[in-house]
């Protein structure tokens, strides 16, 4: 795996362990905050307010541990604090049992076995750390922040493998989950709304094919998954005991020269509701989302990034014209969301980094709903403004 993909050119170097600690044995933490500042509409807690928002903050702490070369311990715990979808709670992010049996000159394969993260795109895998983060805000047309609990991690079994060649290396990942489907945020996002039932996980499938040649300058990877998930009605719901298929299909594609990098990535993102009853209909579209990501590193400690990333909810009715005129009070805008992003990175040291970015959005597609419950209160044009700072160890 390219450096790149870890953390960017001079910024992935190893950090120095703990001391006093069993030789296989690496323990590792981060911390971030984030103040963002929104002309209209809520990003992370109230960030339209006066005083912008501090309600985006992250910590994290994980070890791992090599007990025998082919076998290997992981685990990660989590607190977020994201508006109203994450509220701080301390969580298992990931923890898993790898062991892999057959290792060669040219490959390898193996097998995982517990909560994995999800190999979906190329910054799913690490979009807990801000470090691994190419920006503050990951493009939302792919990487959704009010969904992510959902689509960052899984329970379940994964077999990956990898071949080396003078053509370049490929790897694949791909297995049988349960999606983290519990909690409110992923509940508001499928429904638009909360209600006394919840969502109830089913089995699911993941997959991705990594193709890289010359040690990450060129990447390619296609990345399908299949989320299922039903609902369990609670006292008083209109909705019945119906299910949800949520199918994306992403493309990623990235050129990495020596100062600078080239990232794009296209999904079709298919999702279909079913047996709900007369309150919600059975539906059946697909949306669309890409965007376009060039990274210049200035020197060894700054890089700035350009991005403009587009959502549009149903593919068939990009700019929501359909959907709103069959809905009283809905905006359009409510459906699509164009977004674009200028950044700038600063690594004090190894250890310490500060961001900062700007965001210029026509429409409101990726928004939370918990954050913002009121549709018809969103405006359509929009500037939101962050700060981020970020310690690890």
């Amino acid at each position: 795996m390219s450096t790149l993909f870890w953390g960017g050119g001079a910024n992935a170097q190893k950090l120095p362990m703990p001391q006093n600690l069993p030789q296989n044995l690496q323990i590792h933490g981060f911390a971030s905050q984030s103040w963002l500042k929104s002309s209209d509409n809520n990003v992370f807690g109230k960030s339209s307010s006066d005083s912008g928002s501090f309600d985006f903050r992250e910590l994290g702490l994980n070890a791992s541990m090599r007990p025998l070369t082919n076998l290997q311990f992981s685990v990660q715990g989590l607190s977020r604090w994201a508006g109203k979808g994450s509220t701080g709670n301390i969580r298992l992010d990931y923890g898993f049992v790898d062991y892999t049996y057959y290792t060669g000159e040219n490959g390898q394969l193996g097998i995982r076995l517990g909560r994995m993260k999800n190999p979906l795109g190329f910054y799913n895998d690490t979009r807990d750390v801000p470090f691994t983060r190419p920006s503050i805000l990951l493009p939302q047309s792919i990487y959704f922040d009010r969904t992510r609990k959902l689509a960052i991690a899984a329970d379940g079994m994964h077999l990956y493998g990898e071949y080396r060649s003078d053509l370049g290396d490929i790897s694949f990942q791909g297995g049988v989950v349960r999606p983290l489907v519990r909690g409110t945020e992923a509940e508001a996002a499928v429904f638009g709304r909360l209600f006394s039932g919840h969502l109830t996980p089913e089995i699911s499938y993941v997959s991705r094919v990594n193709y890289e040649l010359d040690g990450g300058r060129i990447r390619f990877a296609v990345s399908a998954t299949q989320l299922n998930m039903g609902f369990s009605p609670g006292t008083g719901d209109v909705l019945k005991d119906g299910s949800v298929r949520f199918t994306p299909l992403v493309f990623s594609a990235q050129y990495n020269a020596e100062r600078w990098s080239l990232t794009a990535e296209y999904a079709l993102r298919h999702l279909e509701y079913k047996n709900f009853g007369p309150a919600l209909p059975n539906m059946d579209f697909t949306g669309e989302s890409y965007y376009f990501q060039g990274a210049y590193r200035i020197t060894p400690e700054w890089e700035g990034i350009v991005r403009y990333d587009v959502l549009y909810t149903d593919g068939s009715d990009p700019h929501g014209t359909k959907w709103a005129a069959a809905r009283a009070g809905r905006q359009a805008y409510n459906r699509f969301a164009k977004d674009i992003t200028v950044g700038l990175r600063w690594s004090i040291t190894p250890e310490f980094m500060l961001r900062a970015e700007y965001h210029r959005v026509n429409g409101t597609g990726w928004l939370s709903t918990l954050d913002n419950p009121v549709s018809s209160d969103l405006a359509q044009h929009w500037n939101l403004f962050s700060i981020l700072g970020s310690y690890r160890f």
